[in-house]
């Protein structure tokens, strides 16, 4: 446990890249500020200078990157590498394994090797493997390719919390005994040989291919080939299996043989190559196409959508096909982005959230939230024409002078932010009725009145010839104007849905369940939600953590079907357990159909307003009551 809460403070400070107070990482980890003091101490024993420390808190240096725990740790050979060793051992050995035998080359008492097999028993829980006995020898039975899959699963569970890099996936492959050394070489060589066949490739899972690339290597040299393969390939994965064949070769030293050949370019053709750039030659099964587009129908109802669903729908069930197919090989998509999707767009994640709880339903398969990202990330790339044109900023420009200069300047602006502004009005006054202007920004080749200046963002002064420095101007404060009108609106709204007498101050020791249902106690006995909303709540909260930052859990249904929208808030300050992640507020949001157009700007909003931690800790220092609450939520906004 000393070891993986070191890695958690190690994984915390490296994703946040700047000071970070004890208080937060104690809460974080559910110890206290002298524990994280002395896992500080500790890291930097074994690593010197990995963190600073400061009046500001903890700060990860350059040296923390390559920082590897695992393999510093004076305890490590019990009880976790013990427990990998004898499923090492009982992989390789048809015959079983003797506990005997098994405690004397371990240097450890048959007690202690009896309480590791019960681990290994759990482990297979859930595989085609079985455990079986007869005295005091043991073995595991089942086929070739499960015993490969046990192998992924246990790297995937030594994986440092939250690292989905390729040295993490090296390092936790190589405590379970496999040759890493070429990991990021046949990862390039892999992605080389694609290109050559004119795939379009899937950067995010090219590495855990190739973890099954250097897992069937390693079998293959202890003599567990797979069996021969039949004459179905296609000539697109006979393609595949030679550049495979040609890797394993140059950088294992390992020659694969046809059965191994044909099911790794198989994983290839489901995982690393695009199913949407380049058609699957396992085409769509119907029961996924109709599943696909009835999730995408549901969602776009719900939440309101404008895209082409038809369209969206045929390209997301390819998609969906290969992670099908992929379910059934335990073969998982790591996407190091998750996390900041999550708290960057946390309505996008939800429209993804409720597709793939509606396909896990239609399907029969379980959704990770990697996948979930996934899924979303399809989402945004459907909706980011309409979002881009909707995001336009209206500006006057005025440019005194020469029409021909004017004209030119209007066009590098559309040139450089066109994305950002449009150019409505224009004036060629040295003193225009600066106040006249209706637009939300105001671009200027001549200084405005100090008055002027002084008392609004949305003017910006620029040069009569467009620099890139005045280009990031307009940027800036297209940005300010967008985010004092989100938060405006919040300021605005917030009154009315928190709802009076729906403030609990410090929830104490309890599951996220049972803060949803006390939580929705009084919005239930003021007739806005019914039981169902509830229990809709808590099954949205199973699909996926509704931990949308480091400090705030936003839990509600996956439909509108509030009588009225309302909001009913937790704060604590001992961060509570949510998920995986430990959160100081808890607002559970009912939502109501005609306050649709709202769900956005409240829930992205809300969102955006803990993003930082610091606003979190402030709020649960002095928010005592609904009021207090509201009052410090509006110095924020207005702050921010």
């Amino acid at each position: 446990m000393t070891i993986k809460r070191q890695t958690r403070v190690l994984g915390i400070l490296l994703r946040r890249s700047d000071w970070v107070t004890a208080g937060y990482l104690a809460d974080s980890l559910g110890v206290t500020a002298r524990s994280v003091r002395s896992y500080v101490t500790a890291i930097n024993r074994r690593a010197p200078e990995a963190i600073e420390s400061g009046p500001q808190g903890y700060r990860a240096t350059e040296r923390a990157q390559t920082v590897e725990l695992a393999e510093l740790d004076p305890d490590r050979g019990t009880p976790r590498e013990r427990t990998h060793a004898l499923v090492r051992r009982l992989l390789e050995t048809p015959d079983g394994v003797d506990v005997f035998d098994a405690a004397l080359e371990m240097h450890v008492s048959r007690d202690t090797v009896e309480s590791d097999l019960r681990r290994v028993r759990s482990m297979l829980r859930g595989t085609e493997l079985s455990f079986a006995r007869e005295a005091a020898v043991v073995r595991v039975t089942g086929t070739e390719l499960a015993r490969r899959r046990l192998v992924s699963r246990l790297v995937h569970e030594e994986l440092d919390e939250g690292s989905v890099d390729v040295d993490a996936l090296r390092r936790a492959a190589g405590h379970l005994g496999l040759d890493t050394a070429s990991f990021t070489a046949v990862g390039h060589d892999l992605r080389d040989a694609l290109r050559e066949l004119d795939h379009a490739t899937n950067e995010l899972a090219v590495f855990d291919v190739v973890l099954h690339i250097a897992i069937a290597a390693d079998r293959v040299a202890r003599g567990h080939a797979l069996a021969r393969a039949d004459a179905s390939a296609n000539e697109t994965e006979d393609g595949v299996a030679t550049a495979i064949g040609r890797i394993a070769r140059e950088r294992f030293g390992v020659e694969l043989r046809s059965g191994d050949l044909a099911h790794l370019a198989s994983l290839v053709m489901l995982s690393v190559v695009d199913p949407v750039e380049t058609p699957s030659a396992h085409g769509v099964d119907e029961r996924v196409g109709a599943a696909v587009r009835a999730a995408v129908g549901r969602a776009a109802e719900t939440y309101g959508l404008r895209f082409a669903q038809e369209q969206f729908a045929s390209r997301l069930a390819l998609h969906v096909q290969n992670l099908v197919l992929r379910a059934a090989e335990e073969l998982w998509s790591r996407n190091p982005m998750t996390r900041s999707l999550k708290a960057a767009s946390p309505m996008l994640f939800d429209v993804a959230v409720s597709i793939a709880g509606d396909l896990s339903q239609a399907l029969g398969i379980a959704i990770p939230d990697d996948e979930i990202a996934d899924i979303a990330m399809h989402v945004g790339a459907a909706l980011e024409f309409d979002r881009q044109r909707s995001a336009a900023l209206s500006a006057a420009l005025v440019s005194p002078g020469l029409e021909q200069m004017r004209r030119r300047l209007a066009a590098e602006i559309a040139r450089a932010a066109g994305h950002e502004v449009e150019i409505t009005e224009t004036s060629t006054s040295y003193d225009p009725d600066w106040a006249a202007f209706a637009t939300d920004l105001v671009l200027t080749t001549v200084d405005p009145p100090a008055t002027v200046r002084g008392g609004s963002d949305r003017v910006v002064r620029i040069a009569p010839f467009l620099s890139d420095r005045d280009a990031d101007r307009i940027a800036d404060a297209a940005n300010r104007v967008r985010r004092a009108r989100r938060l405006s609106g919040l300021r605005e709204e917030m009154a009315r849905w928190f709802l009076p007498g729906a403030f609990v101050r410090d929830v104490g020791e309890a599951t996220p369940a049972e803060i949803i249902r006390r939580l929705g106690a009084p919005l239930i006995a003021e007739g806005i939600i019914d039981e169902s909303y509830i229990d809709s709540a808590i099954e949205r909260e199973a699909l996926s953590s509704t931990a949308f930052t480091e400090s705030l859990a936003v839990p509600h249904a996956m439909t509108m079907s509030a009588r009225r929208t309302a909001i009913a808030v937790a704060v604590s300050e001992t961060a509570v357990p949510w998920g995986s992640d430990r959160v100081h507020v808890i607002a559970l949001a009912a939502f109501s159909e005609s306050d649709r157009p709202a769900f956005q700007t409240v829930f992205e909003q809300f969102v955006e307003v803990f993003a930082d931690p610091a606003n979190a800790r402030r709020i649960t220092r002095r928010a005592t009551d609904r009021d207090s609450f509201l009052t410090e939520l509006a110095t924020l906004i207005d702050e921010g």
